[in-house]
């Protein structure tokens, strides 16, 4: 079986000197292995193909049989890597906590330890009948979360 510490140094080789980062990489016990890459803009066919062809020329098939699928990470997939989350600051977000609380927002920003995400909030006016929208920063760690995922709204 190909050793999943192996092909992950072997993609991190192929992507040096691009603006790709490696998401995940999985390898099945009988050796499908699933590479997932991303960047800033978004990957096309040809980076994957290069990356691809990368892969094969580095692995031996006469030692070890095995498929590869080496793809970009789903816009509706959950995300993995911090990478991820360093590129969706701005856009709106879906997070379930572990403790079942579902939020969307707007990603504020994201660091190793934790992110913020800005929640517009609906409370009861002091001046008003009406309730009236706040906007409060939610700050989690990714621990204490299930999924976070890019949330895509068709008005």
């Amino acid at each position: 079986m190909i050793d999943k510490k192996e092909l992950e140094a072997l993609v991190q080789e192929g992507l040096a000197g691009t603006d790709c980062f490696l998401v995940d990489v999985q390898v099945s016990p009988d050796n499908v292995l699933v590479v997932e890459i991303d960047n800033e803009e978004g990957v096309d066919i040809d980076r994957c193909v290069a990356l691809h062809r990368f892969l094969e020329s580095k692995l031996d098939r006469d030692v070890e049989d095995y498929e590869l699928e080496v793809g970009s990470a789903g816009i509706t997939s959950p995300f993995k890597v911090l990478g991820q989350y360093k590129k969706n600051i701005g856009n709106e977000v879906e997070v379930l906590t572990k403790d079942g609380r579902k939020l969307s927002g707007i990603l504020k920003s994201a660091d190793p330890e934790k992110f913020v995400v800005t929640v517009t909030k609906k409370v009861k006016s002091e001046t008003s009948k009406r309730k009236v929208e706040v906007e409060e920063d939610c700050t989690l760690t990714y621990d204490e979360i299930k999924y976070t995922k890019y949330l895509i709204r068709f008005k």
